[in-house]
């Protein structure tokens, strides 16, 4: 292999296989380096601008990771992040991200997502961190996630945000009721979520 493409999957292999262009050229790999190494099949596009080592095991999660990447900022919300979470058997057609609000709309060529733009302290509350792939993904908790589908419940349905609640209460060990009181408070759906919760308890 030639040194500057030798060098160029050193770098990739150092940044967990994956690497957007513009961090790419900015870690000293020329544009021409970068496309031959597509052209010769040792990167593979995940989506526009965005490339990761062919010989890597397969994404789990492809979308995910390239949402994590492209727009670090995003948090992975409502349906998305109750899918994750195995509270609904909604299967996403988007990825559902929040924003905070007045942030500017991203774009993904080839995965579709859908854009919630979220007010503080909203926006920061409940985020976790989980590793997908060894790449960081922000995501809002389970209780987060679910008072956040009671407030768009107008987008999403409220009988997901329903089931979201009742499959919470089956399957989770310890339910945090203060976590859940406590977002459906901070996204003034308290009294809407009420009479689901105490019909639970």
């Amino acid at each position: 292999m030639h040194p500057s493409l030798d060098k160029a999957r050193r770098i990739f292999t150092r940044h967990n296989g994956i690497l957007r262009t513009s961090d790419a050229i900015h870690l000293g790999i020329h544009p021409r380096t970068l496309y031959t190494l597509r052209d010769q099949g040792i990167i593979e596009p995940v989506t526009r601008g965005l490339y990761r080592l062919a010989a890597k095991p397969p994404l789990t999660n492809p979308d995910f990771v390239a949402v994590a990447i492209r727009i670090p900022r995003a948090v992975v919300c409502l349906i998305s992040a109750l899918y994750h979470h195995r509270l609904t058997t909604q299967v996403p057609h988007s990825i559902d991200i929040a924003l905070p609000s007045h942030a500017q709309v991203p774009k993904l060529d080839t995965i579709p997502i859908r854009t919630f733009w979220f007010s503080e302290p909203s926006f920061s509350a409940g985020v976790q961190s989980i590793s997908i792939d060894t790449i960081p993904v922000r995501i809002y908790s389970p209780e987060k996630s679910i008072a956040d589908c009671f407030k768009y419940r107008n987008k999403i349905g409220l009988d997901v945000a329903i089931q979201a609640l009742r499959t919470y209460r089956e399957r989770t060990r310890k339910p945090h009721w203060n976590q859940l009181h406590t977002f459906s408070r901070m996204n003034r759906v308290e009294t809407i979520m009420r009479p689901y919760i105490e019909a639970l308890l």
